[in-house]
């Protein structure tokens, strides 16, 4: 697996599916910051108070995934997902179904935000659950403060890169404050 971050104000997403999944995946991503993503589903009851205008309620076509670069499927039979997938992905999509990592392009992170900081723990699919478990270890020993903390480490940071050693004046901040002693 090789880690990357997306910027999805740079990239267009979507999420096609059904009921729980479809809409758990979408909150996430938009939790993400993806402010302009869709929301395809065939059965879209009980999805609309939460997706609003970004619902549509239908599942993409051809021409709505030669617009995407990036497709989340959750919550599909396994054979209408898969069939999906192949057709985004012949559009050149980047293609992740949930819980069949067998024909995910990629696999989900589990995540902890805090601020801008994203720490996440990944198996490549293979144990979903030791990754939740790895990530509730994160979010305990990463509270909420640090939001406020790297807030403050990107302040210091437009000085410190006019002054010299940026890595140096981290680490010292860091240590002074006791903040990963």
């Amino acid at each position: 697996m090789v880690p990357v971050a997306l910027d999805p104000t740079a990239l267009a997403m979507a999420v096609a599916g059904r009921g729980q999944a479809a809409l758990r995946r979408f909150q996430v991503l938009r939790a993400g910051g993806a402010a302009d993503l869709l929301l395809f589903a065939d059965q879209p009851e009980g999805l609309q108070a939460a997706a609003g205008a970004a619902l549509l309620p239908r599942l993409p076509g051809n021409a709505d995934l030669r617009r995407l670069r990036v497709l989340w499927i959750a919550g599909l039979h396994a054979d209408k997902a898969t069939e999906l997938a192949a057709t985004a992905r012949a559009l050149r999509v980047l293609v992740n179904v949930e819980d069949q990592p067998e024909i995910c392009d990629f696999h989900n992170v589990a995540e902890v935000r805090r601020g801008d900081l994203l720490l996440t723990a990944s198996t490549g699919g293979a144990s979903p659950g030791l990754a939740a478990r790895i990530r509730a270890r994160l979010a305990a020993e990463f509270g909420p403060e640090w939001g406020d903390r790297l807030a403050l480490l990107r302040q210091h940071r437009v000085a410190w890169r006019k002054e010299g050693d940026v890595a140096a004046m981290t680490d010292a901040l860091l240590q002074a404050n006791g903040w990963l002693a």
